[in-house]
């Protein structure tokens, strides 16, 4: 039965309000609804809101917050939420509108009620987790056991109160998508309330945490690829905002973005995200989910530029889609995966659309939707998924029902022929066959389509086995078997697609950071995002809020943390010195000075250096041999570029790719280009190293261009700067044009 606090009383007076709003011709009108509507409910008694219990766990905050002591004299604004939901996740862009509109001093304070969904949702560490990785600069309280939730007869999330600076309830809001009347009502509220003199300037002892974080070069990185070849991988840095790409070996090869959001197209070095989620990688292109900006992003790192390819920059509602990409508003993409659909190989790429419950195809080149209409290239529409928020499987695509997906993985190959999907408010993995979408359960949940609450942490096989909130999934064919980030119970899985059985494969369920030569005893904290290595024997992981990547080795069935190198620490823009872990020049080394090039800005330069080592020698494996790229004193010119990496291959030139500012500051500067061998001979035991240290003058104008650099003494139509390096032989120098020995 309802108590006289709760929002069931509030309704009926609201509604009679909302009818009247929604006549409304003029802003004028409106407001002066509102405030007549105030004028009635302040005098309301029955409408007193109850206080927070004692004894609950504040973030953001001094200390506890009370409506008697620090809330009274406030306008208070409670948002009812919990943090794995993408509509709480939609509404906090209002809030933070809301913070920037009105300060606690103009007597506006915003409180977050955290009313856990799952029992990981409960743990204070994990919604402090969430906090961070949403930014929220709000207080929050950790109410666990959803007391004033049930206290307000609360039924949803999100939800919405406005309380009154009397502790009086005054509005409340159901669901996402009320910007507008929220700016209504809490600007007439102010108003109203400071023109009766009861809003009070006091502070309230907010105390953000994430000013006492500590640096590090990943913050909450949500999913990561690997490319085919198995050299490089791309990670979402997601609470950086940033995309980065590093060597098999860990360095960091290229940052793109961040450390702050926003929506900007680009260089490299000008680009920018906003929470970005999913990575896919096809040769030097990268796709990404850019989740918070509603966008569908892409990285061409041969041509040094990140292009939107679908989206409008903000929260669509459309459900059905079919325009071009940059016409078409989407709805927070959470993960992308690259599949063939009646066309070219890779053809489309699949779209986990969280925001509105549904994948999506987005199509790179023409093809064709199995038992669709031909689609042209760029055109972006809804494949399976109705748009409710359901676990309903069906043979129609277009009826079926998902809640929230998060993740995909392709198994193109028979007799699997499916799109893999962890369906995270479902705790489900699902199955999207390829040659006609029917969608199917493969693990978790239960058959009441309409049931989103049957999670747990249970091995078992189909619908006995239990999950908690998955995000990841990734496929290994040559193991045909799937792995799932089972994100909530801080565990990775693996489960067999024919039989259906789900096993845990590593992780103790409960949160923590352990590594080791032991599956059984190591611990994850909420992993988001997992693939697996081309040659199936490892999977990389990305830890989420233990802000790591970690690397499973099937074969071991050992833990181990991939420890990225990069002096960039909380930037978007990488130190162009040398790494530590680059070792220093020797005196012997072998300086060359390169005769200068003229470049404008915007172009690139490329250094191509063939090496080859003395005959019978080979290049050693203890001590990795290197390159670094360097800019004494110019150190603007390298910008957010890769300045290290290993030198494996000697079969092939080594490229060294710089591209110059669009400014220049000024005009002659100078790159150079430090590399190490470390060899040994086939025969015997003797080792050496040798360095050498390639300088090269630039003469720079102003002239924009976006082509690559051709050294003036080599063949003008040559992009490759081909320079001198010495032959190292039997301890004797000999020089030779273009190849090293």
């Amino acid at each position: 039965m309802a108590s006289g606090c709760s929002l069931s009383t509030l309704f009926p007076p609201q509604s009679v309000l909302d009818d009247a709003l929604n006549d409304a011709a003029t802003q004028e009108a409106m407001e002066a609804l509102v405030f007549e509507y105030l004028k009635d409910m302040d005098e309301r008694e029955e409408l007193k809101m109850p206080d927070f219990d004692t004894g609950l766990e504040w973030l953001n905050t001094e200390g506890p917050l009370s409506f008697s002591k620090e809330l009274a004299g406030k306008l208070v604004l409670l948002d009812f939420f919990t943090y794995c939901c993408i509509n709480c996740m939609h509404i906090l862009p209002d809030l933070h509108h809301l913070e920037q509109r009105h300060s606690v001093q103009d007597g506006l304070v915003i409180v977050g009620v955290h009313s856990a969904k799952f029992p990981n949702e409960k743990v204070l560490d994990n919604v402090r987790s969430a906090v961070l990785r949403y930014d929220i600069r709000h207080p929050v309280v950790n109410d666990g056991d959803a007391s004033l939730w049930h206290q307000l007869e609360v039924s949803c999330w999100p939800t919405l109160v406005l309380v009154g600076p009397r502790g009086n309830l005054l509005f409340t809001l159901v669901g996402e998508g009320h910007r507008d009347r929220l700016r209504l009502f809490a600007d007439v509220s102010l108003r109203y309330y400071r023109e009766k003199k009861l809003l009070l300037p006091h502070p309230v002892g907010v105390k953000l945490y994430r000013d006492s974080l500590p640096p590090s070069i990943l913050s909450f990185p949500g999913k990561l690829c690997v490319d085919r070849a198995g050299d490089r991988l791309a990670i979402a840095d997601t609470g950086h905002h940033r995309i980065l790409v590093a060597s098999s070996t860990c360095q960091v090869l290229h940052i793109i973005g961040g450390p702050e959001s926003g929506r900007r197209d680009g260089s490299l070095s000008e680009a920018s995200f906003n929470s970005p989620q999913g990575v896919a990688m096809k040769g030097n292109v990268i796709y990404v989910a850019d989740t918070e900006n509603h966008l569908i992003r892409k990285i061409d790192l041969s041509e040094g530029r990140v292009s939107t390819l679908a989206g409008l920059g903000v929260q669509g509602t459309d459900k059905d889609g079919g325009a071009m990409g940059d016409e078409q508003p989407i709805s927070s993409p959470w993960d992308v995966a690259l599949g063939t659909a009646g066309g070219a190989e890779d053809n489309v790429l699949w779209v986990a659309m969280a925001g509105t419950h549904q994948i999506w195809a987005l199509f790179l080149a023409d093809g064709k939707l199995p038992k669709g209409s031909e689609c042209k290239a760029g055109t972006c529409v809804r494949w399976a998924g109705s748009g409710s928020e359901e676990n309903r499987n069906n043979a129609y695509p277009h009826k079926a029902g998902f809640a929230q997906p998060s993740g995909l993985a392709v198994a193109p190959e028979e007799p699997w022929g499916c799109l893999f999907v962890a369906d995270s408010e479902s705790s489900t993995v699902r199955t999207l066959a390829l040659k006609d979408g029917a969608v199917k359960l493969l693990v978790g949940g239960e058959r009441d389509p309409t049931n989103l609450f049957a999670f747990g942490d249970v091995d078992g096989k189909g619908v006995e086995a239990k999950l908690q909130h998955p995000l990841g999934v990734a496929w290994s064919p040559q193991r045909n078997l799937l792995y799932v980030a089972d994100s909530y119970n801080h565990k990775i899985k693996v489960v067999d697609p024919k039989t259906k059985h789900c096993s845990t494969l590593a992780g103790t369920g409960e949160a923590g950071d352990t590594v080791g030569p032991d599956f059984a005893v190591s611990r994850f904290n909420e992993p988001g995002g997992i693939c697996a290595g081309p040659g199936g024997n490892l999977l990389y992981v990305a830890d989420t809020n233990n802000h790591q990547i970690k690397v499973l080795d099937l074969g071991s069935k050992s833990v181990s943390l991939f420890p990225l190198v990069s002096d960039c620490v909380d930037s978007g823009r990488a130190n162009v010195k040398a790494p530590s872990k680059t070792p220093k020049m020797p005196r012997g080394a072998v300086r060359i000075d390169m005769p200068p090039v003229s470049a404008s800005a915007g172009q690139t330069v490329v250094l191509s250096l063939a090496l080859s080592l003395p005959q019978g020698a080979k290049l050693t494996d203890e001590a990795p041999s290197c390159w670094a790229l360097s800019a004494e004193d110019d150190e603007w010119l390298l910008d957010t570029q890769a300045v290290t990496g290993d030198i494996t291959d000697l079969s092939k030139p080594l490229r060294v790719a710089a591209k110059l500012p669009d400014v220049p500051k000024k005009q002659r500067a100078s790159l150079t280009l430090s590399i190490w061998l470390y060899f040994c001979m086939a025969a015997g035991t003797t080792c050496t190293m040798r360095a050498a240290a390639f300088y090269q003058p630039l003469q720079l104008n102003d002239n924009p261009a976006t082509d690559e650099v051709a050294c003036a003494e080599m063949n003008r139509a040559s992009s490759q700067m081909e320079a001198l390096i010495c032959i190292w032989r039997n301890n004797t120098f000999h020089n030779e044009t273009g190849r090293a020995h």
